[in-house]
């Protein structure tokens, strides 16, 4: 789970290059969906790849307008499976 923090709160810098450059990935890494929340202070992204460098070249192209914390995350019934044992 990437969380986006929109530097001094701007959002719009973000949209406007996302519609001009797309979302500008590396192969490799995969865009699964994304939440904002209502203010529009941060963006909620669940992103997947096998190769973290994929992640940080990524996050290496928005860092001039965004903040990012990267929260490795599993599926619930991945979770489970591993605290049950199964």
């Amino acid at each position: 789970m990437v969380i986006e923090r929109f530097k001094d709160g701007q959002p719009r810098p973000v949209y406007e290059r996302a519609a001009a450059d797309g979302r500008m990935m590396p192969d490799g890494l995969r865009y699964v969906d994304s939440w904002v929340e209502a203010s529009f202070a941060r963006c909620f992204q669940l992103m997947e790849c096998d190769d973290l460098s994929l992640l940080m070249t990524w996050i290496a192209r928005w860092s001039d307008l965004v903040d990012f914390e990267v929260v490795p995350v599993v599926p619930s019934a991945s979770a489970s499976a591993a605290i049950s044992g199964v």
